[in-house]
């Protein structure tokens, strides 16, 4: 099978040289010749676990390609998957389909045989007849089929979640498409990977649903971490017990600042939007979006209450500014907000994240930055975890004492035994402990 992916962004760089890893012939479409130029050279431009050494092998084994060209990579396809960007567009919150409607007009001249042309970007519900429409009006004589194919892929275990799925969901109502479909995810369906087929209404709506679902859970044990401070409670012992419900489960019960990324906040909002345009608004997720802003308010609040009331004048070292570990993305980190409303408020940030630099120098005007924790944590007053890189948990509290100038700790991951702060001489401030 020949495959095209359009967009060599986040989900079409980790789509494209994870199909080419089951031997399918790969050419992935961008605008950017930049890209495309350090692309070709085995340059990653995302920080990824494992996505270098897979681009690399199937670079070198010829399956996967890189161009700015629609010609060929086009019209040899049998899939072609449009992984182009859907950010929240400004004022409404709605979806940004610019992109994808952009990416179909530059498609279509090119469609030389029956394609299967799959969503992989996060699209509201509606967007895949939109797409068969205009694909009919652009191209009338073209044979084609459009399906949705969302991703579900966590950033920093990226690869993982493609190669061993929890399901793989495509809305699709073309039976020649179905089984273009099938025969593309044959390398998955053997290690017993579900295929679900659905309608292509579902399949859109499904992905916003699963994100906001996720999204419900964070806010969810977010406030019962602020209910387990006032009544002696610890949240961890609450989640563990609630988490054990199989109906529950324990995944993304942990307490934090509150969410961030590219896919929860704008797709929050998304189908917000959505639901008011139906008339049938989802009034618990509006909350969700609502407590989480607050969230981040609230923790800036927190740590200056542990300073003594007072930032000014302090410095605060900072553990991570990127919205999850194991990735460089900082879109919608708490970090973002956070940082800014500490340094307004009169402090002195030294920031230390293992891949967040590159990005935050862009994004936190004003920070200092460290190369260890331990840099970052020396003069420092408070010393304040904001991202729970595997690497910060190991910390030294002697040693870190004898580095600091203060003995504040506060650990919005929850990732330090409070016991432990607290007899090397620290004052320890968590989320949702006694």
């Amino acid at each position: 099978m020949n495959i095209c992916m359009i967009g060599a962004g986040y989900v079409g760089l980790v789509s494209a040289a994870c199909f080419s890893e089951f031997g399918f012939q790969v050419v992935c479409i961008d605008k950017d010749p930049a890209r495309v130029a350090s692309l070709k050279r085995g340059e990653v431009p995302i920080f990824e676990p494992g996505l270098d050494d897979l681009l690399a092998r199937n670079l070198a084994a010829g399956r996967l390609r890189f161009t700015g060209s629609y010609d060929s990579a086009v019209g040899d396809a049998d899939v072609i998957f449009l992984a182009v960007g859907t950010p929240m567009r400004r004022g409404d919150g709605h979806a940004d389909l610019s992109y994808v409607f952009q990416a179909v007009a530059d498609i279509a001249p090119h469609i030389k045989k029956f394609a299967v042309i799959t969503t992989k970007s996060t699209v509201p519900v509606g967007t895949s007849r939109a797409i068969e429409k205009k694909l009919k009006e652009l191209r009338p004589d073209a044979e084609f089929a459009v399906c949705s194919n969302p991703e579900f892929l966590r950033e920093g275990s990226a690869i993982i979640d493609f190669t061993h799925p929890n399901r793989i969901l495509v809305g699709c109502d073309n039976d020649k498409a179905r089984a273009v479909m099938e025969r593309l995810y044959k390398p998955l369906k053997l290690r017993n990977a579900p295929l679900l087929f659905t309608s292509p209404e579902s399949a859109e709506l499904a992905k916003y649903a699963a994100n906001a679902f996720l999204a419900m859970k964070i806010s969810f044990i977010n406030e019962i971490a602020d209910l387990c401070e006032e009544v002696g409670a610890d949240v961890h012992e609450v989640a563990s017990a609630i988490g054990s419900d199989d109906r529950i489960g324990g995944k993304f019960l942990h307490p934090g600042p509150g969410y961030g990324g590219s896919c929860f906040p704008k797709d929050v909002a998304a189908l917000v939007r959505t639901a008011r345009e139906s008339r049938s608004p989802v009034s618990i997720i509006e909350q969700v979006s609502r407590v989480n802003d607050e969230r981040k308010i609230a923790m800036t609040s927190r740590i200056e209450r542990a300073a003594g009331g007072n930032v000014e004048g302090k410095t605060i070292a900072v553990l991570g500014v990127t919205f999850k570990p194991n990735t460089d993305d900082m879109r919608d980190a708490p970090s973002l907000v956070i940082v800014p409303a500490l340094q307004g408020r009169g402090a002195r940030i030294v920031c230390c994240d293992p891949e967040g630099q590159r990005h935050g120098e862009q994004q936190l005007p004003g920070v200092t930055w460290a190369k260890s924790a331990m840099a970052a944590a020396a003069g420092a007053d408070v010393l304040v975890v904001l991202t729970e890189w595997n690497e910060f948990r190991a910390l030294d509290f002697d040693q870190l004492a004898k580095t600091m100038r203060g003995r504040v700790i506060v650990d919005l991951r929850n990732i330090f035994q409070p016991r432990d702060a607290r007899a090397a001489g620290f004052t320890y401030v968590g989320i949702g402990r006694k």
